[in-house]
């Protein structure tokens, strides 16, 4: 079995990445610091015979504010192409592990709905590494690559072929009728499989062991489908691999196994012979069985899936913030242009530093989250949950997103008891996202419409609900409206406001973000449930 790990290589890419953004994201955080300070200069101080050095910190403001942009642009774009390229095999380009788990769950929660079937083929390779161990990885490499485009040649543009780990493959048929449909397939990839595979000038014969698995009889998520079809797999490698089997007995009784290919045999050719003899494969096989069986190796495996799972959350924490970057630059923009009306508008002469300064303010907080989760574990040190003031929160959210309701002549009416119990979170994220779903809600409705935010505290939980009563989303759009990117389930239109990030900042934050909706024209409410904080005494604010 090929023991490298199949995400080999992006760990280094994603470092030097993170790397370049974090000197960007310095450099940012000293400029604004400067022009922060011009602008306290600039309240104290404001008289015609100044003009010229104002227009000249305008100047400077004007480019700083697009040179962050800039830099907000480039890191949403790298962020999106790591995102990808993290739930890519490095070696085939197949879906990764996590990506199959996250195609898989998507598959079960629509079949659910619509009580229809899916089938799972685990896919392991007969007698594989006496291919590694005598013609060395390079070869191995080029045979998986073969393999995974024979794989996919066999399956529906619906389905989902995965590398799961070494010569290991996952094959998610996403809709089958009956249980031969998949016995159909996996007849398919075994032929398929046993053409002669070249690899420079060696012929190589291969074949494989399937199993199994049927949603909903053999299990109801994905982790029970992946244990069952695994272990048909290792029932039909003890029957001596070249077949596939069904997890459940009666299931393969009545499709019928078909012949076996029999196991790896090369074919000579007129360049290199390459030969195993039966004892040696029986040996290499016991030894590879025991390898498997190893603490140590289960052990390594637990800690690369917990490496990826930490990965990936950093990579979308970093990508949030990045996309939060952009918020501020409209107001600084728009400050900074009025700065020439400024001598003859002694009101607007007094707004505009207080104008600013809250937006450079926000931004070098967003600036300071990069850098900080730019380090290892840093995501997760932002995302440290502490009491929070609602008050405060509810208050810098409404005022983030009062441009936007404005510019739509739309109204936020608020609802909330006097007396607001402590919630457990993270302040600055919390504000963010309810901002986000007012701007989403804002976005979804008829301009002049009504906007509403209300708040509630029921048995230990603040629940905090944002409701309009805009398009709405359909019935059966409802469980795919938190989809991600690279979900094979198409998501409602309302996705355009990155949902799954805010649903998973809030899971972060212990707490729940859940969509309901009358239907189609009969607007949405998207409520966010954090946990009291009943042991409060000293509250930060923001």
């Amino acid at each position: 079995m090929n023991n490298r790990p199949p995400d080999e290589g992006l760990p280094s890419a994603a470092s030097t990445t993170v790397a370049h953004f974090e000197a960007q994201t310095h450099a940012l955080k000293g400029e604004l610091t400067r022009l922060q300070r011009e602008l306290e200069d600039l309240k104290h101080a404001f008289s015609a015979t100044q003009a010229a050095d104002l227009l000249e910190a305008n100047e400077n403001l004007v480019l700083a504010a697009l040179k962050a942009e800039a830099i907000a642009e480039g890191a949403t774009l790298t962020l999106d192409e790591l995102s990808r390229e993290s739930q890519r095999d490095p070696l085939t380009g197949m879906p990764n592990r996590a990506l199959m788990n996250d195609r898989l769950d998507s598959a079960i929660t629509l079949a659910r709905r619509r009580g229809t079937c899916i089938a799972l083929l685990f896919i392991d390779l007969d007698y594989f590494k006496p291919i590694n161990d005598a013609l060395g990885h390079p070869v191995g490499d080029v045979v998986l690559c073969q393999v995974a485009r024979r794989l996919e040649s066999v399956v529906r543009d619906s389905d989902t072929v995965s590398r799961y780990g070494g010569d290991e493959f996952l094959v998610l048929l996403a809709e089958v009728n009956q249980a031969s449909d998949a016995a159909q397939i996996a007849a398919k990839m075994l032929a398929s499989l046993g053409e002669p595979c070249h690899v420079g000038d060696i012929t190589l014969r291969l074949s494989a062991s399937i199993g199994i698995a049927l949603f909903p009889e053999d299990g109801n998520d994905a982790a029970a489908l992946i244990d069952r079809a695994d272990v048909a797999m290792y029932r039909a490698k003890r029957e001596g691999g070249g077949c596939f089997d069904f997890h459940r007995e009666d299931v393969a009784r009545a499709v019928g196994l078909l012949p076996r290919v029999g196991p790896v045999q090369p074919l000579p050719t007129s360049h290199r012979e390459f030969v195993l003899t039966e004892r040696e494969t029986q040996v290499r096989n016991l030894r590879e069985a025991n390898e498997n069986l190893t603490l140590a190796l289960l052990a390594a495996q637990e800690l690369d899936e917990h490496a990826d799972q930490l990965r990936w959350r950093q990579i979308r924490f970093l990508s949030m913030v990045a996309q939060n970057l952009r918020k501020p630059l409209h107001p600084i923009r728009t400050a900074a242009g009025l700065f020439s009306r400024a001598r003859q508008d002694a009101a607007l002469r007094a707004r505009l530093p207080a104008i600013i300064k809250r937006q450079v303010r926000r931004m070098s907080r967003l600036v300071d989250d990069l850098v900080a989760a730019a380090q290892p574990g840093g995501a997760d040190v932002m995302l440290e949950r502490r009491p929070i003031d609602l008050m405060t929160v509810l208050g810098e959210a409404s005022e983030q997103a009062r441009r936007t309701l404005e510019g739509r002549r739309q109204r936020l009416v608020t609802s909330w008891p006097t007396e607001l119990p402590p919630a457990r979170g993270h302040a600055v994220r919390l504000i963010g996202v309810i901002a986000r779903l007012i701007d989403n809600a804002s976005s979804h409705s008829s301009d002049g419409s009504e906007i509403r935010l209300s708040v509630e505290a029921v048995d230990g939980w603040v629940r905090i609900t944002v409701s309009d009563d805009g398009a709405g989303v359909a019935a059966d759009a409802l469980p795919t409206i938190f989809a991600t990117a690279e979900s094979t389930v198409p998501a409602p239109r309302r996705r355009g406001m990155a949902l799954h990030m805010l649903r998973d900042l809030v899971e972060a934050q212990g707490g729940t973000l859940l969509a309901t909706s009358g239907g189609h024209g009969r607007g949405s409410q998207f409520t966010i449930s954090l946990l009291q904080d009943v042991h409060a005494v000293d509250i930060p604010k923001g």
